[in-house]
């Protein structure tokens, strides 16, 4: 994931920031508990697409 792209994404649903997590290919916003993944390299920033984890998930990733 370029760093640059990473700098100007933002969740959608609250404008919060995202976080990259390599190992599962995925965006993840904290505050909303919301991973949005990331398909062929481009990131799917659509709130239907993303789905939600728990604390527990959070602790895994």
């Amino acid at each position: 994931m370029d760093r640059k792209l990473l700098d100007i994404l933002a969740c959608p649903v609250c404008k919060g920031k995202l976080v990259y997590q390599q190992a599962n290919q995925v965006l993840i916003c904290k505050l909303d508990k919301l991973a949005y993944p990331i398909i062929d390299g481009i990131p799917v920033m659509l709130e239907d697409s993303a789905s939600k984890f728990s604390n527990e998930e959070e602790e895994n990733k």
